[in-house]
C-alpha cells in the first residue's frame, strides 16, 4: 500500500467497532477476572484472602453431573430448535400465501421473555395444567414439568428458539432461494426435492450460526431450567445462582467456579462452531 491511501477496508472497520466492543470486552474481562479471584479464594465476601482450589475441587461430582446435565439440555434444545425452525422457514417460502400468518405468530413468541415463556409451558404440561384436563388423564398423565427427562424445560426453549432460527433463515435465504426453487421446479423437482436439495444447502450456513447462538445462551439460560425442571440433579446455571444466593457466605466460590466452567464451555463452543464455519466455507 502507497504512503497516500488511507487505512484499508478492515482497518477503518475496526476504528468503527471499537467504541462499541472495548466498552463491553473491559466489562466482561474484569468481571471474567473478579469471578476466578473469588472462586480463588482471592477475593472473599469475608475473611482475608487466602488462595484455595477447594471450590474446583471439593465437589468435583457435582460439578461435573452438572456440566453434563447442561450439555445435555443444550443440545437436545438446539437440534429440535434447529429442525423445526428450518421446517418454519421451509413452509414460509413454500406457501406465501398461508406461510405469512405462520411467521407472524412465530416472530410473536421472540419478545416474550423466557421468565413467562416457561410459566407458560408450566401451566400447560403440568399435571393439573391445560393438557391433562384436555386429555381427562388425572392419574396417567407423565410427569413432564419436574420430571427426571426435563421434558418442559426443553420444550420451552425449543418453542421460543425455533422462531428465533426460522427469523434468522428467512432473513439470510428469502432474497435469492426463490428463483433456485423455480429452476428446480421448472427442471421437475418435487417439493421435497427443492426444500431438501435447493433450500437445506441455502441454509446450513445461517442455521448452523443460528445453532450456535441457540446452544451457547441455552447453556446459560437460567429460568426455564430452575421453574420447570426437577430440583436434582441442578444444572450449571442454577446450582451457580443457588450458590451464590445461600446464606453460607463461604459458598461463593463454588458459585463462581459453576459460572465459569458454564462460560468457559460455552467459549469453547462458540471457538469450534468458529472454526467449523470457516473450514466449510473454505471447501466450497
Amino acid at each position: 500500500m502507497s504512503r497516500g491511501q488511507g487505512p484499508t477496508t478492515t482497518g477503518r472497520a475496526v476504528l468503527f467497532a471499537l467504541p462499541a466492543v472495548f466498552p463491553v470486552v473491559a466489562v466482561l474481562g474484569v468481571s471474567l477476572a473478579a469471578a476466578v479471584l473469588q472462586s480463588l479464594g482471592l477475593m472473599p465476601f469475608i475473611g482475608p484472602p487466602s488462595f484455595s482450589v477447594e471450590a474446583w475441587t471439593g465437589n468435583t461430582g457435582e460439578l461435573v453431573r452438572a456440566t453434563g446435565l447442561s450439555l445435555n439440555i443444550a443440545a437436545t434444545a438446539t437440534v429440535l430448535s434447529v429442525c423445526i425452525g428450518f421446517l418454519i422457514a421451509a413452509y414460509v417460502l413454500a406457501s406465501p400465501r398461508m406461510g405469512w400468518i405462520v411467521g407472524a405468530l412465530s416472530a410473536a413468541t421472540i419478545p416474550i421473555p423466557h421468565l413467562i415463556g416457561a410459566g407458560a409451558i408450566g401451566l400447560l404440561l403440568s399435571d393439573s395444567g391445560f393438557l391433562e384436563r384436555v386429555l381427562g388423564m388425572p392419574a396417567a398423565f407423565p410427569a413432564l414439568v419436574g420430571g427426571p427427562w426435563w421434558i418442559a424445560a426443553i420444550t420451552e426453549y425449543a418453542w421460543k428458539e425455533s422462531a428465533f432460527v426460522a427469523l434468522v433463515v428467512l432473513g439470510s435465504i428469502a432474497r435469492s432461494v426463490g428463483d433456485l426453487c423455480d429452476a428446480a421446479a421448472t427442471l421437475g423437482a418435487t417439493a421435497r426435492q427443492r426444500v431438501f436439495r435447493v433450500v437445506l444447502p441455502l441454509a446450513m450456513p445461517s442455521l448452523a450460526v443460528s445453532a450456535l447462538i441457540v446452544f451457547v445462551y441455552t447453556l446459560g439460560s437460567y429460568e426455564p431450567v430452575w421453574l420447570l425442571g426437577p430440583t436434582s440433579p441442578e444444572p450449571l446455571p442454577v446450582r451457580a445462582v443457588r450458590l451464590f444466593g445461600s446464606v453460607d457466605l463461604t459458598a461463593r466460590p463454588e458459585a463462581m467456579a459453576s459460572a465459569l466452567v458454564s462460560v468457559a464451555v460455552g467459549a469453547g463452543v462458540i471457538l469450534i462452531g468458529i472454526l467449523v464455519v470457516r473450514r466449510s466455507r473454505e471447501f466450497r
